[in-house]
Formats: C-alpha cells, sequence, structure tokens
C-alpha cells in the first residue's frame, strides 16, 4: 500500500487563486516549483515525512515518473532515515542524469516494477537490493528486515546476496551477503535493528528477539534477552508510543513501567536505552556493560565509525555508481 502524502499539497496549477492568497499572507512552504504546504503543517512534520511529502510534489508535477531507492522506500513503507536529499527517479532509458533534487538512474539490469494508487515504483525487492547495497550497514540491515518481515507475512523467502549476484551491478555484495545472515522478522522496529547491529559490533553475545515471559499471570515480550544472563534488553525510538491522545500515552507508560517492574523482579537485568544511545555507541556500550553483559569477542571499531545520524552526508554520487552496473552510464558529479 502506497503511503498518503502527510500534508496536504496546493498546486498552483490546480488551485491558483488560494495559493496567491496564502503567498500573499506568507503562510506557505514552497515545496518545489509550483507545489506548496502549509507553513504549520509543514513544520510539525518529521524530517522523514517532509521527504514523503517532497516525492508527493514530484508525483505531482513529473510526467509518468517510476520512483526508487529512497524515494520508493518512502513511499512503500521501507525505513527513511532523517530527511533525503535527493528525489530518486528510474530512468526509461538507461540514461542518467539530474535535475534540481532530482536523480534519474540508468543502469543495465532490469528493474521490477509496480503501479499501485496511481504511483509506480520499483519493487519492494528492488527497492530493498538497492538501498541495501549503498546504505551505511546499520541501516541497511533495518531496511532488509523490514523488507523481510513483509515477505515472511506471505510466507515469501528471499536471498540478498544471491539476488545482488543475479545482477551485473557488483557493488555492495559483501554487504548483501553481510545483511542476509542477520536479516529477521522479529525485528519489530528501526531501532530494534540498529541496535543489534551496534550489539554485535560492541563485541556482545547475539541476544535473543521477541522472547516472551510469562510471570505473575501475565504475559509479556522483550524486543532483547540474552537468556544465558537472564537480562532483558529495550530498544525504544521511532514511534514505538506515538499517539495524538494524552489519556492512551499516559497509560502506555504506566502498562510499560508495571511490565519493566514485574521483568526485573523475575529477571537478572532490564536494560533499556534509546536511539540516541545506539547512534552514539559508546553511550549503548556502557548501558550494556552497567546492565551486566560481558563482551564475548572483540569490538569492531571500523563497523561501529559507520554509524551517522545523517546518511545525507554520504557523497551525492554514491548512490548513482551503486545503483548502475559497472558498465552503466557515468554519472555526473559522481566520486
Amino acid at each position: 500500500m502506497i503511503r498518503v502524502c502527510p500534508a496536504t499539497l496546493l498546486l498552483t496549477k490546480d488551485e491558483p487563486t488560494i495559493v496567491r492568497h496564502l503567498l500573499r499572507s506568507r503562510t506557505l512552504h514552497r515545496v518545489r516549483q509550483g507545489v506548496y504546504v502549509r507553513d504549520a503543517e509543514w513544520d510539525a512534520l518529521e524530517p522523514w515525512d517532509r521527504y514523503l511529502v517532497r516525492v508527493h510534489a514530484v508525483a505531482s508535477t513529473w510526467s509518468a515518473p517510476v520512483f526508487c531507492l529512497e524515494s520508493a522506500a518512502a513511499l512503500q513503507g521501507l525505513p527513511v532515515f532523517d530527511e533525503a536529499r535527493d528525489i530518486h527517479l528510474l530512468s526509461d532509458d538507461g540514461t542518467t542524469w539530474r535535475e534540481g533534487d532530482v536523480w534519474v538512474h540508468g543502469s543495465r539490469d532490469t528493474r521490477g516494477t509496480v503501479d499501485e494508487d496511481g504511483f509506480s515504483t520499483t519493487t519492494l525487492i528492488d527497492t530493498a537490493v538497492d538501498l541495501c547495497r549503498v546504505l551505511p550497514p546499520a541501516f541497511a540491515l533495518a531496511v532488509a528486515d523490514n523488507a523481510v518481515r513483509g515477505l515472511h507475512r506471505n510466507k515469501l523467502k528471499f536471498d540478498f546476496g544471491s539476488y545482488g549476484r543475479s545482477q551485473s551491478n557488483r557493488r555492495g555484495l559483501r554487504q548483501l551477503d553481510w545483511v542476509q545472515e542477520r536479516a529477521t522478522h522479529l525485528a519489530e522496529s528501526v531501532g530494534e535493528s540498529v541496535s543489534r547491529a551496534v550489539i554485535g559490533w560492541l563485541g556482545y553475545e547475539p541476544p535473543e528477539l521477541q522472547a516472551e515471559f510469562h510471570h505473575e499471570g501475565e504475559n509479556d515480550r522483550s524486543d532483547f534477552y540474552w537468556r544465558r544472563s537472564r537480562i532483558v534488553g529495550e530498544s525504544d525510538g521511532w514511534g514505538k508510543y506515538d499517539s495524538d491522545d494524552p489519556q492512551e500515552v499516559k497509560a502506555h507508560f504506566a502498562n510499560e513501567k508495571r511490565r519493566e517492574d514485574r521483568l526485573r523482579r523475575h529477571e537478572n537485568g532490564f536494560i533499556r536505552w534509546d536511539w540516541s544511545a545506539t547512534m552514539k555507541w559508546r553511550r549503548l556500550d556502557e548501558h550494556l556493560r552497567l546492565g551486566g553483559l560481558a563482551r564475548v569477542r572483540p569490538v569492531q571499531a571500523s563497523l561501529l565509525a559507520t554509524l551517522t545520524d545523517n546518511p545525507r552526508s554520504l557523497p551525492r554520487g554514491r548512490r548513482a555508481k551503486a545503483f548502475a552496473s559497472k558498465r552503466g552510464s557515468a554519472t555526473p558529479g559522481s566520486t
């Protein structure tokens, strides 16, 4: 299902009078030429939802665009990190070119496309594989986990490494293999996926996911569980407590506090961390160590160095080069 636009688009071509009036009152945010949203709506959006608005704006102004990479991911509900810098489209003639913030990607590899709700995108599998080639590895794992979760619901299996090797594009194959070894439908959030990667790089034993507990007549579940140590781990973040109802949020936190107290009474430890601690991995390391866990292997500093709160800081040409095959068209500005 295509994600709907999280703000109301106002197109000059459709509502010129309203747009002119609001422009005079300085209450509009320009998304792109001829496309606006009200300032109040734009200001209330999370960065990834602002990106989705930009994708919808391109869909409203370009002729028959086919979205790929982060743009397809935003529409398909795959993870998008922060507000991606560019809009990505699939070329219909194999050439790669750029217009403003829109990259049109050519490739020698054929990609499947789907048409849904008036939008054309690369298939979920092609979108996930393309992103897993180029994203920092922890973020690639989050994309893979999300895709595998969808496939699992439909009782389908998929091998990222094998699929990557079926294409002429040879970039990112080792990362596709790495993702394939770790991707699971059991990870229920981006925070869990990225935390799992960081926990491994820090040298700790891989935790069991979605372990179930039966204490005091209640059935509980945890994000992570180190069974040998009997230590529970929880990764909070990214919409886990998302609600517009203050009473609902209050009730959620009260129930969560009771659940945590119950698990603390019956297990040897309970460790909780947030997205910031995951990205600033030394803080997560401290949480895990003080919570009673011990390293079982050396720290992988080179992989920890790939963590960044802003994947947009990757060179502009990197995605285009990794998307195209080795024999594909040259990418302007690539490095």
